[in-house]
C-alpha cells in the first residue's frame, strides 16, 4: 500500500500595531505573515511558501500603505512559484470625507505569470460607501502607466512593452461579533488601448477567532495575464496571531 504523507504549515501570521501620538494623532501599523504548505509522497515532495510584510502609516489627511511579498513553490519535477511583488500606495482625505484621492507605485517579477519585470505607477479617485469598526466598503478607478518585460511572447508577439491602464479597485472588510471577519481588494486593469489586455487579480480572506490573539484562517487568491493567458491559484489556511500594542 502506498504510503502518502501530507503535512500542511499553519499559516503563521505576526502582526505588530504601534500607536504614537502627535499633534495630529500619527498611527503607524506592521504585518508580517508568513504561510506555507507541504505534501511529500513516496513520488517526490511538493510545496509552496508565501511570506508578506506590510507597512502603514495614519494621519488624519493621509495614509500610506507599503507592501512586499514572495511566493516560492516547486513540485516534484519543477519550479512552480517564484513572485515577488511590492507596492506602496497614498490615500489623500480618505479619513475625513468619503470622496477621496490616490497614487500608487508598484513593482511585481512573476515566474508563474511570465512577468520579467513590470513597473506601475498612477492615480486615480476613491468613494468609501462605509466606514466603521465592522464593515467597510470601498471603491476606486483612476490611470496606470505601465511598463513590462514578458518571458515569453504575447499574443502579438511582444516580449516588452508599454501601456496604460485603467485601474478598477473593490476593498471591503466585515467583523461580526469581533468573530467572524471577511475581507478582500480585487483588482481588474485593462490596457485602454485594448480590451483583451487585462490583469486580474483577487484577494480574499476569512477568519475565525479562537483566542484574543489567536484566529484560523483561509486565504484565497488568484491573479491572470489575459495577454499571456497565464495565471496562478493559491489558498492556504492555519493559525494567525495577533498582538495590538
Amino acid at each position: 500500500m502506498r504510503r502518502i504523507c501530507i503535512i500542511a504549515i499553519g499559516l503563521c501570521t505576526m502582526q505588530l500595531t504601534g500607536y504614537t501620538q502627535f499633534s495630529d494623532s500619527v498611527d503607524y501599523y506592521i504585518n508580517f505573515a508568513g504561510t506555507g504548505n507541504l505534501n511529500r509522497t513516496n513520488t517526490g515532495t511538493t510545496y509552496l511558501l508565501n511570506n508578506a510584510m506590510r507597512f502603514q502609516v495614519d494621519k488624519k489627511k493621509f495614509s500610506i500603505n507599503s507592501m512586499a511579498s514572495h511566493v516560492f513553490g516547486r513540485n516534484p519535477n519543477l519550479k512552480t512559484n517564484d513572485d515577488f511583488l511590492a507596492t506602496l500606495n497614498l490615500d489623500i482625505l480618505k479619513a475625513v470625507q468619503k470622496f477621496y484621492y490616490w497614487g500608487l507605485a508598484g513593482y511585481e517579477k512573476s515566474f508563474s505569470l511570465k512577468v520579467d519585470n513590470r513597473f506601475q505607477a498612477g492615480a486615480g479617485v476613491g468613494f468609501t460607501f462605509v466606514d466603521s469598526p465592522s464593515a467597510n466598503l470601498e471603491l476606486s478607478d483612476g490611470f496606470l502607466f505601465e511598463t513590462t518585460d514578458l518571458g515569453i511572447p504575447d499574443r502579438t508577439g511582444r516580449t516588452s512593452y508599454q501601456t496604460v491602464r485603467n485601474s478598477l479597485r473593490l476593498k471591503f472588510r466585515f467583523v461580526i461579533k469581533e468573530i467572524f471577519r471577511f475581507n478582500g481588494i480585487n483588482f481588474y486593469q485593462p490596457a485602454i488601448s485594448d480590451g483583451r489586455d487585462y490583469i486580474l487579480k483577487l484577494n480574499t480572506n476569512f477568519s475565525i477567532r479562537l483566542y484574543k490573539w489567536l484566529n484560523f484562517t483561509t486565504s484565497f487568491n488568484y491573479n491572470r495575464q489575459n495577454i499571456t493567458s497565464t495565471e496562478n491559484l493559491l489558498m492556504s489556511y492555519g493559525l494567525s496571531l495577533e498582538k495590538f500594542f
